[in-house]
């Protein structure tokens, strides 16, 4: 092991020595919004049931070693309300979320599960629309579904169709980790943010809003592997429940680093910014499902960023901001009016049912 692969073990565990507590006596929303609830969550009472070394990392995937091959494993559950919506719907959904979660573990996919909850009462039409769009979506990333499930609960025990996934890939970039970002790397994302949790608000009708907005849900395996081919990548993380804010927010605790943003840097499509507004939450809370974060060496940050605009899902990726020394474990927002302001864990969750 080396010295600083024993650096990262030590923060990692230096983190999980704060005991985290559930406050609150029942579940309730917030508990799945990614945020500070959420990260609780996980670790009062998951982590502290399930501990062991591939679990304590808290990546997107577990990474495994199996008679000398080297495999990554993830699991996922999608209840997206409504089912279907612009751009998408659950069971592209489920595959693409699935495959990012492999694909930024530095993993090539290559096999799915799928398991299905569904509702008495629930159309065929529409159980056959799903499974066709997911049939697509795997012959898009190159993945085979090779097992699955299927129970029925009674009409009114659940919500039409949830989707459970698992997801099974060959690791062949290694080292990847959020704890791994040290003071001077880049931070980029890897297009505009929020599209996808602002699709799924105007989908249900509740916002008053009239604009040509589409999720941005994509399986991002080939532009994970074109950027890893880059030197210097210390990290990937898509940005999904809690969007951008909460994948920063890992890494400044995770690596005991600051993170500074630049506003201005960040690409927001107006729509975006204008839903946001309305909802009176910040876009770098909002859901993507086709977007990630990466950490970088500044001294590579520009080819990173030259590979991810050769591929077409990532034609507008940025450098949003660096990684610094002070203060540890908190993420800097530097303004557009010229101010800084902390951007913390979600608290709450403005947007429920988002995958």
């Amino acid at each position: 092991m080396t010295t600083a692969e024993e650096r990262v073990l030590e923060r990692i565990e230096r983190a999980r020595r704060r005991k985290a507590r559930v406050r609150e006596e029942r579940i309730v929303l917030s508990h799945g919004s990614g945020g500070k609830a959420t990260h609780t969550l996980i670790e009062a009472v998951f982590l502290d049931a399930f501990r062991n070394p591939l679990l304590e990392p808290l990546e997107d995937a577990a990474s495994l070693v199996v008679d000398g091959a080297r495999l990554a494993l993830t699991t996922d559950s999608f209840v997206v309300s409504p089912l279907f919506f612009p751009g998408g719907d659950i069971g592209d959904l489920a595959v693409n979320g699935t495959v990012n979660d492999l694909a930024v573990s530095g993993a090539r996919p290559l096999y799915l599960t799928a398991g299905f909850i569904l509702e008495e009462g629930f159309p065929v039409a529409d159980l056959i629309r799903i499974v066709e769009s997911m049939r697509v979506a795997a012959g898009r990333a190159g993945v085979q579904v090779v097992t699955g499930d299927t129970k029925v609960v009674q009409r009114g025990k659940a919500d039409g169709c949830y989707v459970n996934t698992a997801g099974v890939g060959v690791i062949e970039h290694s080292g990847l980790g959020v704890a791994t970002a040290r003071p001077g790397d880049a931070v980029l994302v890897s297009g505009p943010i929020g599209e996808h949790g602002i699709t799924i608000m105007l989908a249900r009708g509740e916002l008053d809003i009239d604009a040509d907005l589409e999720s941005d849900t994509a399986p991002l395996h080939e532009l994970a592997d074109a950027l890893l081919r880059v030197p210097g990548v210390r990290a990937l993380r898509d940005a999904t429940r809690g969007g951008v804010a909460t994948i920063l927010n890992e890494v400044a605790q995770a690596a005991n680093v600051a993170v500074v943003v630049d506003e201005d840097a960040v690409p927001v499509r107006e729509e975006v910014r204008g839903a946001s507004e309305l909802l009176g939450i910040d876009p770098l809370y909002v859901a993507c499902e086709g977007r990630f974060v990466a950490i970088v060496d500044g001294a590579t940050a520009g080819d990173a960023l030259a590979a991810l605009r050769a591929h077409p899902l990532g034609a507008e990726a940025a450098i949003i901001g660096r990684i610094g020394e002070d203060p540890p474990g908190l993420v800097l927002l530097n303004t557009a009016f010229g101010g800084t302001r902390i951007v913390d864990l979600l608290v709450g969750d403005p947007l429920p049912r988002i995958c």
